[in-house]
């Protein structure tokens, strides 16, 4: 009789951890969604254009810096999701609040220089990935725009949010490139963990792309209003923050692999990449057309969802920070400032890509640089934020949060100053690169 019972309790209790499972999991999936979209969005054109240049210039030997980049982007992203479930506000609007309109103006000034040279950037991609194709850029573009417009336009905030979902599978693409280059994976197993320095202005432009196109201004915007505007409060948070763990983690991967198909392919074979074209041409006889065709989507597909992110991004903050209607899920007539300048950021990206002669690769990866210079701007005023008992209560930083924020911040401000001071000798003639 004993065992009888022993054994219903037994059952009943096994029941209930896998009904609890499937219960964790279900509020796991309601929840996902900004942290996993802007995470696999960040692998944006500018991202494709800086790993690919970082794998054909430099081998596997920045690889150590994206595994770095995973730790630091997760820290940091964790703070925008907590800041946005906690306080039910934008980054933008708790700038504002907190720092006043000065600063605010310079946050939102930085942001602007930041994304419309990277939502140029994004229509590159689109340009890039046409002419792999042998589609005329004049063709590709404009419809690209149309097509990013009506999403957004006709859109709820939670329709948005399944299309960019459903377009984020795509980036597998690029972990079967990885595979399909047959790259030496002892080399990548110790460039992974070792890391390589070199004071040279080649070496630190790539280094300081890297680290500003993993981690950009644009990207704590977008994951604080999106958790605001799915309405993730204090009770989500802690599923919220696995999805932010995940999209971490799935940014990093895909950057890891476009840094490994590039440096077994176009590095091994003495092969730079001066155009986006030339990546993917150069994968045909290197890794076979299937690799150079999966490039190419990924590249298209990586501009359509971040050319529909960046100048949402823009606009959220924007609006946030200066007390304006905003939300996909208003009606254009309820917030025509919102809209008015997602769909000018749009139009610049898309006009500025139609002007003949311009170099893609040049306009995808500029605003790494950019994005890795001003990012320390974002990230300070971000940690005073965070640190904020008024504002975060017992939600503020632990001591190693503080820690890997802070010398994130440190290490960038560092790298773009030495980057500055080897540019100004080697302008004077001084040292040679």
């Amino acid at each position: 009789m004993a065992s009888e019972v022993e054994r219903e309790v037994s059952v009943k209790g096994s029941r209930a951890i896998r009904l609890g499972l499937l219960t964790r999991i279900s509020l796991f999936l309601a929840v996902m969604g900004p942290g996993m979209i802007t995470g696999i969005v960040d692998d944006d054109p500018t991202g494709i254009a800086g790993y690919s240049i970082a794998g054909a210039r430099f081998g596997y030997s920045l690889l150590w810096a994206i595994v770095l980049c995973f730790f630091a982007l997760a820290i940091i992203a964790e703070m925008a999701a907590r800041l946005g479930a906690i306080t039910g506000k934008g980054l933008g609007d708790l700038v504002r609040e907190r720092f006043g309109v000065r600063i605010t103006s310079l946050a939102m000034l930085v942001l602007l220089v930041a994304n419309a040279t990277t939502t140029i950037a994004e229509f590159a991609g689109v340009a890039g990935a046409s002419e792999i194709f042998g589609v005329s850029k004049y063709i590709t573009v404009p419809l690209a725009a149309a097509l990013v417009l009506a999403v957004v336009i006709y859109g709820t905030y939670h329709r948005v949010e399944k299309v960019l979902l459903v377009g984020s599978l795509v980036f597998v693409c690029y972990i079967i490139t990885g595979f399909l280059a047959r790259p030496d994976w002892g080399s990548v197993a110790t460039h992974s963990v070792v890391p390589t320095f070199h004071f040279t202005l080649p070496y630190l432009t790539i280094l300081i792309g890297v680290i500003g196109t993993t981690i950009t201004p644009w990207q704590q915007f977008y994951l604080q209003s999106g958790v605001v505007d799915k309405g993730l409060g204090e009770r989500e948070y802690r599923f919220e923050r696995w999805d932010v763990y995940a999209g971490a983690f799935a940014c990093t991967l895909i950057a890891f692999f476009v840094i490994v198909t590039t440096a077994a392919t176009l590095n091994a074979h003495g092969q730079p990449a001066d155009t986006v074209t030339d990546v993917g041409q150069a994968l045909h006889p290197l890794a076979g057309d299937f690799a150079a065709n999966l490039f190419a989507i990924g590249l298209l597909n990586a501009s359509l969802l971040a050319a529909t992110v960046l100048p949402l991004s823009t606009a959220y903050a924007v609006c946030g920070a200066f007390g304006w209607e905003r939300s996909v899920t208003r009606r254009l007539r309820e917030a025509p400032a919102f809209y008015g300048l997602f769909a000018a950021l749009v139009v610049i990206g898309t006009a500025a890509v139609l002007v003949p002669g311009l170099p893609l690769l040049v306009l995808m990866f500029l605003p790494n640089v950019v994005g890795g210079i001003l990012l320390p701007v974002i990230l300070v005023l971000m940690l005073k934020l965070v640190n904020d008992r008024r504002i975060m209560g017992r939600w503020t930083n632990s001591p190693r949060q503080n820690a890997v924020a802070w010398a994130t911040t440190v290490v960038i401000i560092v790298l773009a100053a030495v980057y500055a001071v080897i540019a100004g000798l080697q302008a004077a003639g001084i040292v040679h690169g």
